[in-house]
């Protein structure tokens, strides 16, 4: 069978990050239809899954950009090549040193989310820590009360341009290491950056289900540069209008805006919904 996966923030979802009313009519024309899909996006299990409920992801989801699938179907969790404690202690020191609080994600094999933190956030962190206890879902801990077995799925920081830049580079040579960052909706001036194990992509957890649904043909959307590994896996590869310029040049074809609904009316168009 053929398989669409989406990406979803500035793929799927508008820039209001929801899944519009065409959009979402659009997905039940796909199921109606017979069409398989599902996402593979660099949020966590818990904020994902809050934004695709409903609307008939009923196939494995890739969370964290490989490291987490979950199998609604069967509701299993597995993880893959999370960090360790240990491997994850550079990253730890380089965000302290810049005073940028390194936001620690870890899931444990009964799906309980846990965000580990500093004490000491800034302004812009602390609105941060607020949006994240209002999702639920996330159990918020000091991050002195890390386990040294906890199975860290990325860590998250949020801060000025060139702390984050600096701390980017510190650890460029960490082979372990992978990381993706862009510019802040709370503000122009300042960057998000994610890091994660380097062995964990979407590209790769994408051949994972390519094998285990016997999928003959994969079509994939994505915007950014955590969407790359899985273009090169793709039979085809779309990306809309707002992707970054390297994206666009690596995909099948460039088609609308995320805004303007550019992924739904192109798979109106595709599958004749």
């Amino acid at each position: 069978m053929e398989l669409v996966v989406f990406d979803l923030d500035g793929t799927l979802l508008n820039d209001a990050s929801k899944i519009s009313v065409f959009t979402r009519e659009t997905l039940t024309r796909l199921t109606q239809s017979g069409v398989a899909y599902t996402v593979a996006t660099g949020r966590n299990l818990h904020s994902g899954q809050q934004i695709i409920a409903d609307h008939g992801f009923v196939l494995p989801h890739v969370y964290t950009n490989g490291t987490v699938i979950w199998d609604p179907r069967v509701e299993t969790l597995s993880l893959n090549n999370y960090l360790t404690v240990s491997e994850a202690t550079h990253v730890l020191r380089a965000a302290l040193n810049e005073e940028i609080s390194p936001w620690v994600n870890t899931v444990t094999e009964d799906k309980q989310h846990y965000v580990f933190h500093p004490s000491s956030l800034n302004t812009v962190e602390k609105k941060l820590l607020d949006v994240v206890r209002s999702r639920g879902g996330a159990q918020i801990r000091p991050l002195t009360d890390l386990p040294a077995d906890a199975r860290i799925t990325n860590i998250s920081m949020l801060g000025s341009a060139a702390g984050i830049d600096a701390i980017r580079e510190n650890l460029a040579n960490e082979d372990h290491l992978v990381s993706y960052s862009g510019v802040a909706m709370e503000s122009k001036d300042l960057k998000w950056v994610d890091f994660h194990h380097s062995s964990a992509s979407k590209g790769d957890a994408l051949t994972l289900l390519r094998q285990q649904l016997n999928i003959s043909s994969l079509i994939c959307f994505g915007d950014s540069d955590n969407d790359l590994s899985m273009f090169r896996v793709a039979d085809e590869s779309y990306a809309p209008d707002n992707a970054k310029d390297y994206v666009k040049a690596e995909a099948t074809a460039v088609i609308g805006h995320n805004n303007d609904d550019g992924i739904a009316h192109y798979l109106r168009g595709r599958f004749n919904l």
